[in-house]
């Protein structure tokens, strides 16, 4: 291997940067303190902005919550949202009368499609220890045809999601997570993605995988089938590791030359990746605020469609729903339709 496979390091800012098909890839990581009577932070609100934290005061922050961290009803149209959970809860509520609690190791998968109002919002249960929440949230654009179908959401439960174990030749393992697309060489492949998506075009070579790499693990992460996917990989946690022989730093990504192999080293304390490929949809995008569409007129129609319509309205008492306090996850979905966790405690 030589250092061709590696085209591009560099430091990771807020939102991280991405490759088409993906527009915007985020990661949430705070350390919540134990939980109050109404699942919010049994702490002092002084000194955030009400509204609108984002400063990490105290390793946390509130989001646009009030009372609950997180993000209370907003509108979305023409992209998909893919929202990982390591640690944690969110409860979903949407426009259509669909609700969910899912956590750690659980994935929703959104279509925003022709418009979907939803809130976001991260309930503190535990009321006598601390609420650490980490989660990763990507935004996958939808080609033209897909920008207008009918929104829904998919619930991938932990125990549904393929993990598969590596080990390398000194006994140190790397664990995959697949989330979308297929391990190469192997059985493994993801549950099938929402019918809409990009993710579910055969060419699209699309894949969306976490990797957790032991101290000193070794693996060589396969080559795509084709020569003209994007491929990128964020390095999240961990000091630093080698990537196809180029030294790498935490809080970098990656990008890769999607056709070669690359041999992943990881560093003394362990890494911990994200890894993001597909084919570009090679559309136009045109993008403002939560739409996302092909041309500024659409954006613009995107807009006079909530104002008139607010994407069918709110069925909630309030816009930040919270599910109550019991830990067990389910999904609600609009047709009436109750799907627990495959497993619950």
């Amino acid at each position: 291997m030589t250092a061709e496979a590696v085209l591009q390091i560099f430091r990771l800012g807020h939102p991280w940067p991405t490759l088409d098909p993906f527009l915007v890839c985020v990661h949430h990581e705070d350390a919540y303190p134990p939980g109050n009577a109404v699942f919010g932070p049994a702490a002092s609100l002084a000194g955030r902005t009400p509204g609108s934290d984002f400063a990490g005061k105290d390793g946390w922050r509130m989001y646009h919550g009030l009372t609950v961290p997180g993000f209370p009803a907003h509108p979305h149209r023409g992209f998909e949202t893919v929202t990982i959970m390591k640690r944690g809860f969110i409860d979903h509520a949407d426009s259509l009368g669909a609700a969910a609690r899912f956590g750690a190791g659980d994935v929703q998968w959104l279509t925003a499609g022709r418009g979907i109002v939803h809130s976001e919002m991260f309930p503190l249960l535990r009321s006598g220890e601390p609420n650490p929440l980490e989660l990763f949230q990507i935004w996958l654009n939808l080609p033209r045809r897909s920008k207008l179908v009918q929104g829904h959401f998919t619930m991938f439960w932990s125990e549904n999601v393929p993990r598969h174990s590596f080990t390398d030749a000194a006994g140190s393992i790397t664990e995959i997570t697949c989330i979308a697309g297929r391990l190469p060489d192997t059985c493994i492949s993801a549950p099938p993605p929402p019918p809409d998506s990009w993710a579910s075009a055969p060419e699209a070579e699309l894949a969306i995988w976490t990797l957790k790499m032991a101290p000193g693990a070794r693996w060589v992460l396969p080559a795509a089938a084709g020569a003209d996917i994007g491929r990128a990989l964020y390095f999240v946690k961990g000091e630093r590791m080698s990537i196809d022989g180029s030294p790498v730093s935490g809080g970098s990504a990656v990008v890769l030359r999607s056709a070669m192999p690359v041999e992943l080293v990881s560093g003394a304390e362990g890494s911990e990746l994200l890894m993001l490929q597909g084919r570009a949809i090679g559309e136009p995008v045109a993008q403002r605020g939560p739409f996302v569409m092909n041309t500024d007129q659409e954006v613009m129609q995107a807009y006079a469609d909530y104002n008139a319509t607010r994407f069918g309205g709110w069925p909630w008492p309030d816009a930040a729903p919270v599910h109550g306090g019991s830990p067990q996850r389910f999904a609600r979905h609009a047709d009436g339709r109750l799907e627990p966790a495959s497993k619950n405690d």
